[in-house]
């Protein structure tokens, strides 16, 4: 067995560990993730800025909330729950910093609302993030189509 699935099979053995400790230590689990998640899409499909970004791409929110409530377990509480790759389906969106400074701002707000101090502290760190590592990725693809070479 190479030392790579080794580690692998170690951590997917310590997880529930990690998770149970996560939880204790922040107050989160998946119930107060979920009321986060469908929160915080909430304020983002009414907001000005994001919400006709993401009504243009998103048609049945159900799935898409199961999704974000997978992802943000796996996220805060390392869960393994989401299986998904976040970058490829954000580079080609029309975004930029205040898109992501805007998503921050509502993200915040309803962390701070929703979650405990610890909880709280805890998933903003991770989306603060999160959006600049997206932001960097959109920012790559963008410079890179517009220094792209017409071979025609």
């Amino acid at each position: 067995m190479s030392n790579a699935v080794a580690q692998l099979g170690s951590l997917q053995s310590m997880r529930p560990a990690i998770t149970a400790d996560l939880m204790a230590q922040t107050g989160l689990d998946e119930c107060w993730l979920t009321e986060l998640v469908h929160r915080f899409y909430i304020k983002v499909r009414a907001d000005a800025v994001l919400g006709p970004i993401f009504a243009e791409r998103i048609v049945d929110w159900e799935p898409h909330l199961e999704r974000m409530v997978a992802f943000w377990s796996s996220v805060a509480l390392m869960t393994g729950r989401y299986h998904g790759a976040p970058v490829p389906k954000h580079v080609s969106l029309p975004v930029t910093w205040s898109h992501f400074e805007r998503w921050l701002t509502l993200f915040r707000e309803t962390a701070i609302e929703t979650c405990s101090p610890a909880g709280a502290a805890h998933v903003i760190e991770r989306a603060e993030r999160i959006a600049r590592s997206l932001n960097m990725a959109v920012e790559g693809a963008q410079s890179a189509s517009d220094t792209a070479p017409n071979l025609r």
